[in-house]
Protein backbone atom coordinates (compact mmCIF):
# COMPACT_ATOMS: atom_id res chain seq x y z
CA UNK A 1 0.00 0.00 0.00
CA UNK A 2 1.26 3.48 -0.94
CA UNK A 3 2.27 5.79 1.86
CA UNK A 4 3.34 8.98 2.78
CA UNK A 5 5.43 10.48 5.70
CA UNK A 6 4.71 13.45 7.74
CA UNK A 7 5.24 15.18 10.93
CA UNK A 8 3.64 17.48 13.51
CA UNK A 9 4.88 20.53 15.72
CA UNK A 10 3.63 23.26 18.26
CA UNK A 11 5.39 25.59 20.15
CA UNK A 12 7.08 22.59 22.20
CA UNK A 13 9.35 22.38 19.36
CA UNK A 14 12.12 24.60 17.47
CA UNK A 15 11.97 25.98 13.75
CA UNK A 16 12.85 22.76 12.04
CA UNK A 17 14.82 22.86 8.53
CA UNK A 18 12.01 21.63 6.53
CA UNK A 19 13.67 21.80 3.31
CA UNK A 20 15.89 19.13 4.60
CA UNK A 21 13.28 17.26 5.74
CA UNK A 22 11.49 16.78 2.63
CA UNK A 23 14.69 15.99 0.91
CA UNK A 24 15.22 13.18 3.31
CA UNK A 25 11.33 11.90 2.39
CA UNK A 26 8.94 13.86 4.41
CA UNK A 27 5.42 14.75 2.39
CA UNK A 28 2.96 16.62 4.78
CA UNK A 29 3.64 18.63 7.95
CA UNK A 30 0.76 20.17 10.33
CA UNK A 31 1.40 22.81 12.82
CA UNK A 32 -0.70 23.50 15.94
CA UNK A 33 -2.82 26.76 15.29
CA UNK A 34 -4.86 27.80 18.43
CA UNK A 35 -6.50 26.46 21.37
CA UNK A 36 -10.05 27.36 22.82
CA UNK A 37 -11.49 30.66 22.20
CA UNK A 38 -8.94 32.86 22.05
CA UNK A 39 -5.18 30.90 22.48
CA UNK A 40 -2.92 30.88 19.67
CA UNK A 41 0.30 28.94 19.36
CA UNK A 42 3.48 31.03 19.77
CA UNK A 43 5.64 29.26 16.83
CA UNK A 44 2.46 28.47 14.52
CA UNK A 45 3.54 31.48 12.27
CA UNK A 46 7.31 30.39 11.95
CA UNK A 47 6.12 26.30 11.84
CA UNK A 48 3.36 26.62 9.21
CA UNK A 49 5.74 29.66 6.93
CA UNK A 50 8.71 27.32 6.62
CA UNK A 51 6.25 23.95 5.82
CA UNK A 52 5.08 25.36 2.92
CA UNK A 53 7.61 27.16 1.77
CA UNK A 54 9.59 24.31 1.68
CA UNK A 55 6.91 22.35 -0.41
CA UNK A 56 5.34 20.51 2.20
CA UNK A 57 1.52 19.55 2.21
CA UNK A 58 0.64 21.79 5.00
CA UNK A 59 -2.04 21.75 7.67
CA UNK A 60 -3.00 23.02 10.88
CA UNK A 61 -4.86 21.90 14.04
CA UNK A 62 -6.97 23.46 16.49
CA UNK A 63 -7.11 22.12 20.57
CA UNK A 64 -11.03 21.56 20.66
CA UNK A 65 -12.74 22.73 24.03
CA UNK A 66 -16.08 21.43 23.42
CA UNK A 67 -17.39 22.79 26.65
CA UNK A 68 -16.58 26.63 25.25
CA UNK A 69 -18.58 28.08 22.61
CA UNK A 70 -17.78 26.15 19.10
CA UNK A 71 -18.36 29.76 17.31
CA UNK A 72 -16.06 31.24 19.27
CA UNK A 73 -13.41 28.25 18.41
CA UNK A 74 -14.07 28.16 14.68
CA UNK A 75 -13.50 31.82 14.38
CA UNK A 76 -10.10 32.18 16.41
CA UNK A 77 -8.58 29.04 14.44
CA UNK A 78 -9.97 30.32 11.01
CA UNK A 79 -8.90 33.86 11.80
CA UNK A 80 -4.82 32.37 12.73
CA UNK A 81 -4.84 30.07 9.38
CA UNK A 82 -6.60 32.40 7.01
CA UNK A 83 -2.80 33.84 5.80
CA UNK A 84 -1.62 30.69 5.28
CA UNK A 85 -4.52 28.34 3.76
CA UNK A 86 -4.15 28.45 0.38
CA UNK A 87 -5.30 25.71 -2.25
CA UNK A 88 -3.98 21.83 -0.42
CA UNK A 89 -4.00 23.24 3.22
CA UNK A 90 -5.62 20.69 5.43
CA UNK A 91 -7.46 21.67 8.42
CA UNK A 92 -7.92 19.21 11.56
CA UNK A 93 -9.99 19.45 15.09
CA UNK A 94 -7.46 17.63 17.81
CA UNK A 95 -10.10 15.89 19.94
CA UNK A 96 -8.60 14.41 22.81
CA UNK A 97 -9.65 15.01 26.37
CA UNK A 98 -6.94 16.74 29.23
CA UNK A 99 -6.20 14.31 31.74
CA UNK A 100 -8.36 16.46 34.30
CA UNK A 101 -11.40 16.42 31.90
CA UNK A 102 -11.33 19.91 32.18
CA UNK A 103 -12.05 20.78 28.49
CA UNK A 104 -14.93 17.98 28.49
CA UNK A 105 -16.25 18.98 31.56
CA UNK A 106 -20.02 19.63 31.77
CA UNK A 107 -20.72 17.82 28.28
CA UNK A 108 -22.26 14.42 27.18
CA UNK A 109 -21.31 12.88 24.36
CA UNK A 110 -23.85 13.07 22.35
CA UNK A 111 -23.16 17.06 22.55
CA UNK A 112 -19.24 16.76 22.11
CA UNK A 113 -20.06 15.08 18.60
CA UNK A 114 -22.42 17.80 18.07
CA UNK A 115 -19.40 20.48 18.69
CA UNK A 116 -17.33 18.84 16.88
CA UNK A 117 -19.88 18.38 13.45
CA UNK A 118 -20.56 22.28 14.18
CA UNK A 119 -16.37 23.25 13.99
CA UNK A 120 -16.52 21.23 11.09
CA UNK A 121 -19.04 22.64 9.23
CA UNK A 122 -17.50 26.30 9.94
CA UNK A 123 -14.16 25.31 8.98
CA UNK A 124 -15.81 24.20 6.01
CA UNK A 125 -17.55 27.14 5.13
CA UNK A 126 -14.77 29.37 5.29
CA UNK A 127 -12.09 27.31 3.36
CA UNK A 128 -14.70 25.52 0.36
CA UNK A 129 -12.83 22.99 -1.21
CA UNK A 130 -10.24 22.32 1.51
CA UNK A 131 -10.10 19.44 3.38
CA UNK A 132 -10.75 19.33 6.80
CA UNK A 133 -10.59 16.31 9.76
CA UNK A 134 -9.88 15.33 12.98
CA UNK A 135 -7.52 13.83 14.81
CA UNK A 136 -8.81 12.12 17.95
CA UNK A 137 -8.28 8.63 20.01
CA UNK A 138 -9.60 5.55 20.35
CA UNK A 139 -11.09 6.13 23.92
CA UNK A 140 -13.34 9.26 21.71
CA UNK A 141 -14.05 7.23 19.09
CA UNK A 142 -15.36 4.50 20.98
CA UNK A 143 -17.09 7.17 22.81
CA UNK A 144 -18.68 8.28 20.44
CA UNK A 145 -17.10 11.83 20.09
CA UNK A 146 -16.70 11.57 15.93
CA UNK A 147 -19.03 11.96 13.63
CA UNK A 148 -19.33 9.46 10.64
CA UNK A 149 -17.52 10.04 7.71
CA UNK A 150 -14.69 12.46 8.92
CA UNK A 151 -11.36 11.79 7.68
CA UNK A 152 -9.51 10.24 10.28
CA UNK A 153 -6.22 11.33 12.01
CA UNK A 154 -4.98 8.92 14.64
CA UNK A 155 -2.46 8.50 17.11
CA UNK A 156 -1.41 5.33 18.95
CA UNK A 157 1.89 4.51 20.03
CA UNK A 158 2.46 0.36 19.51
CA UNK A 159 6.72 0.89 20.06
CA UNK A 160 7.71 3.98 21.79
CA UNK A 161 10.53 5.47 19.65
CA UNK A 162 10.16 4.10 15.78
CA UNK A 163 11.17 4.69 12.35
CA UNK A 164 9.07 5.50 9.34
CA UNK A 165 9.83 2.22 8.04
CA UNK A 166 8.77 0.33 11.13
CA UNK A 167 5.18 1.76 10.70
CA UNK A 168 4.52 1.36 6.71
CA UNK A 169 5.68 -1.92 6.95
CA UNK A 170 3.20 -2.42 10.13
CA UNK A 171 -1.07 -3.41 9.59
CA UNK A 172 -2.52 -0.59 9.23
CA UNK A 173 -4.87 0.18 12.39
CA UNK A 174 -8.40 0.33 12.83
CA UNK A 175 -10.16 1.61 15.85
CA UNK A 176 -13.81 1.31 16.46
CA UNK A 177 -13.94 -0.24 12.75
CA UNK A 178 -12.64 2.96 11.40
CA UNK A 179 -9.74 3.40 8.81
CA UNK A 180 -7.98 6.55 9.51
CA UNK A 181 -6.03 8.03 6.46
CA UNK A 182 -3.19 9.42 8.71
CA UNK A 183 -1.80 6.77 11.49
CA UNK A 184 0.40 9.16 14.06
CA UNK A 185 2.55 6.40 15.09
CA UNK A 186 5.13 7.83 17.85
CA UNK A 187 5.58 11.14 19.88
CA UNK A 188 9.31 9.82 20.29
CA UNK A 189 11.59 12.29 19.52
CA UNK A 190 8.78 13.90 17.60
CA UNK A 191 5.15 13.29 16.66
CA UNK A 192 5.87 10.95 13.05
CA UNK A 193 2.70 10.09 11.32
CA UNK A 194 2.38 8.04 8.12
CA UNK A 195 -1.10 8.93 5.52
CA UNK A 196 -2.03 5.90 3.80
CA UNK A 197 -2.26 7.33 0.23
CA UNK A 198 0.68 8.12 -2.34
CA UNK A 199 2.45 11.87 -2.41
CA UNK A 200 0.72 12.62 -5.57
CA UNK A 201 -2.68 11.19 -4.04
CA UNK A 202 -2.38 12.76 -0.82
CA UNK A 203 -2.23 16.52 -2.37
CA UNK A 204 -4.89 15.89 -4.34
CA UNK A 205 -7.08 15.12 -1.51
CA UNK A 206 -6.06 18.02 -0.02
CA UNK A 207 -7.52 19.96 -2.91
CA UNK A 208 -3.63 20.87 -4.44
CA UNK A 209 -4.07 22.96 -7.46
CA UNK A 210 -0.63 21.76 -8.72
CA UNK A 211 -0.93 17.80 -8.42
CA UNK A 212 -0.31 16.44 -12.17
CA UNK A 213 -2.94 13.73 -12.91
CA UNK A 214 -0.17 11.60 -14.38
CA UNK A 215 2.14 11.19 -10.93
CA UNK A 216 -1.06 9.40 -9.39
CA UNK A 217 -1.36 5.47 -10.47
CA UNK A 218 -5.09 4.30 -11.43
CA UNK A 219 -6.26 3.20 -7.72
CA UNK A 220 -4.99 6.33 -6.31
CA UNK A 221 -7.39 7.81 -8.69
CA UNK A 222 -10.57 5.14 -8.15
CA UNK A 223 -9.81 5.81 -4.78
CA UNK A 224 -9.77 9.18 -4.68
CA UNK A 225 -12.76 10.24 -6.74
CA UNK A 226 -10.07 11.92 -9.22
CA UNK A 227 -12.05 12.44 -12.06
CA UNK A 228 -14.88 14.04 -10.26
CA UNK A 229 -14.75 18.13 -10.61
CA UNK A 230 -13.86 20.25 -7.87
CA UNK A 231 -17.44 20.96 -7.49
CA UNK A 232 -19.13 17.75 -7.41
CA UNK A 233 -19.65 16.52 -3.74
CA UNK A 234 -17.29 13.42 -2.83
CA UNK A 235 -19.02 11.06 -0.95
CA UNK A 236 -17.52 10.35 2.44
CA UNK A 237 -16.74 6.66 2.11
CA UNK A 238 -13.74 8.10 0.43
CA UNK A 239 -12.36 9.28 3.72
CA UNK A 240 -12.18 5.02 4.07
CA UNK A 241 -10.54 4.36 0.80
CA UNK A 242 -14.16 2.43 -0.49
CA UNK A 243 -15.92 3.11 -3.71
CA UNK A 244 -18.88 3.95 -3.55
CA UNK A 245 -22.07 4.67 -6.12
CA UNK A 246 -21.65 8.06 -5.89
CA UNK A 247 -17.91 7.89 -6.50
CA UNK A 248 -19.10 5.62 -9.93
CA UNK A 249 -21.31 8.61 -10.90
CA UNK A 250 -19.36 11.43 -10.13
CA UNK A 251 -16.65 9.83 -12.55
CA UNK A 252 -19.13 9.19 -15.33
CA UNK A 253 -20.51 12.74 -14.93
CA UNK A 254 -16.81 14.48 -14.92
CA UNK A 255 -16.47 12.95 -18.16
CA UNK A 256 -19.91 13.63 -19.45
CA UNK A 257 -19.21 17.05 -18.25
CA UNK A 258 -16.19 17.56 -20.35
CA UNK A 259 -17.34 16.33 -23.74
CA UNK A 260 -20.28 18.70 -23.44
CA UNK A 261 -17.32 21.37 -22.74
CA UNK A 262 -15.29 20.13 -25.93
CA UNK A 263 -18.76 19.79 -27.83
CA UNK A 264 -19.44 23.70 -26.83
CA UNK A 265 -15.66 25.07 -27.44
CA UNK A 266 -15.76 23.44 -30.98
CA UNK A 267 -19.30 24.82 -32.17
CA UNK A 268 -18.43 28.41 -30.84
CA UNK A 269 -15.48 28.29 -33.75
CA UNK A 270 -18.06 26.86 -36.13
CA UNK A 271 -20.11 30.08 -35.00
CA UNK A 272 -16.79 32.27 -35.87
CA UNK A 273 -16.47 30.78 -39.19
CA UNK A 274 -19.94 30.89 -40.05
CA UNK A 275 -19.68 34.70 -38.78
CA UNK A 276 -16.15 35.29 -41.45
CA UNK A 277 -18.16 33.66 -44.15
CA UNK A 278 -20.56 35.72 -43.96
CA UNK A 279 -18.28 38.80 -44.22
CA UNK A 280 -16.22 37.51 -46.86
CA UNK A 281 -19.69 37.08 -49.06
CA UNK A 282 -20.24 40.65 -48.49
CA UNK A 283 -16.54 41.93 -49.30
CA UNK A 284 -17.69 39.64 -52.67
CA UNK A 285 -20.13 41.71 -53.94
CA UNK A 286 -18.28 44.93 -52.90
CA UNK A 287 -16.07 43.62 -55.28
CA UNK A 288 -13.90 41.49 -53.14
CA UNK A 289 -11.05 39.35 -54.68
CA UNK A 290 -12.68 35.92 -54.16
CA UNK A 291 -15.11 33.97 -56.19
CA UNK A 292 -18.06 32.44 -54.19
CA UNK A 293 -16.80 28.96 -55.04
CA UNK A 294 -13.74 29.68 -53.34
CA UNK A 295 -15.58 30.98 -50.46
CA UNK A 296 -17.91 28.06 -50.08
CA UNK A 297 -14.18 25.69 -50.52
CA UNK A 298 -12.43 27.26 -47.19
CA UNK A 299 -16.07 27.13 -45.10
CA UNK A 300 -16.42 23.28 -46.14
CA UNK A 301 -12.53 23.38 -44.99
CA UNK A 302 -12.80 24.86 -41.83
CA UNK A 303 -16.19 22.88 -40.88
CA UNK A 304 -14.61 19.61 -41.42
CA UNK A 305 -11.09 20.46 -39.54
CA UNK A 306 -13.44 22.03 -36.39
CA UNK A 307 -15.57 18.58 -36.74
CA UNK A 308 -12.50 16.40 -37.38
CA UNK A 309 -11.25 18.19 -33.53
CA UNK A 310 -14.64 17.72 -32.33
CA UNK A 311 -13.90 13.88 -32.67
CA UNK A 312 -10.92 13.50 -31.51
CA UNK A 313 -12.08 14.81 -28.17
CA UNK A 314 -14.78 12.89 -27.54
CA UNK A 315 -12.27 10.15 -28.11
CA UNK A 316 -9.79 11.58 -25.14
CA UNK A 317 -13.11 11.75 -23.30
Amino acid sequence: MATSRGMDVSAYQPAQDWTALRNDGLVFAFAKASEGQHSRDAKFDVHIAGITKAGLIPGAYHFAWPNQSVAAEAANYISAVKPYAKAGFTHWLDLERYSDGRNYSGRTAAQIKAWATAWIAAVKTAFPGQAVGIYTSASDLAAGHVPDGVPLWYPAYPWGPAAYSKAEAATQPKPSGRTPLIWQFTSQPVDRSIAYLSEAALRAWAGSDTTEEDDMDLQDKILLGDWIPKTWPKDTGLADKQITVNTAIGSGYAHARRAADNTTAILAQLGAQQATIAKLVDAIGSGGGLTAAEVQAAAEAGAKAALATLGDKLQED
